[in-house]
């Protein structure tokens, strides 16, 4: 699923958010939001990763504003399809579909259970920015030690 600026919006203001805060507190409440917002964050004291700011409820306006366009997402007029983060995205879906194309033409009976842990390594790349980014280093290397192990399996049924 794509865990992008729309949908982070879409998730906000379709209703469920302020319903469930609404049944967990009562009375009037304030909203505030910690964003890392690519094109305003700038980075942390270190350096190294975005640094978050506050927004207050006027954010949900925005969100509102801003799922609909979900339209736009991979298209020419995407403002957020040039960013470092997205162009990562789609390196992530090429290879991965290069993967599945490799698993499904060298699957047998020996390497199928290596096959489904290879496929399912995306299931481990979560979040958002660095954090996506660290996850995905990770996978990589678990996914490059059981590949290895799916084309000697291979390899040896052929021989």
């Amino acid at each position: 699923a794509c865990k992008d600026e729309y949908e982070v919006a879409r998730l906000y203001t379709d209703g469920r958010f302020l319903e469930r805060l609404r049944s967990e507190f009562e009375g009037p409440f304030q909203l505030e939001f910690h964003l890392a917002i690519p094109m305003l964050a700038g980075a942390s004291r270190g350096g190294t990763t975005p640094r978050k700011r506050r927004y207050g409820a006027w954010m949900l306006q925005a969100m509102r504003l801003l799922a609909p366009l979900k339209v736009l997402r991979g298209t020419a007029l995407d403002p957020f399809g040039y960013s470092a983060e997205r162009r990562f995205e789609r390196r992530l879906l090429q290879d991965y579909l290069g993967l599945v194309d490799e698993l499904l033409q060298g699957l047998n009976p020996h390497n199928h259970e290596l096959a489904v842990r290879l496929a399912s390594l995306p299931m481990d790349i979560r979040g958002f920015g660095h954090v996506k980014q660290e996850n995905a280093a990770r996978a990589q290397a678990t996914g490059q030690g059981l590949l290895a192990e799916f084309r000697a399996i291979r390899a040896t049924d052929r021989g």
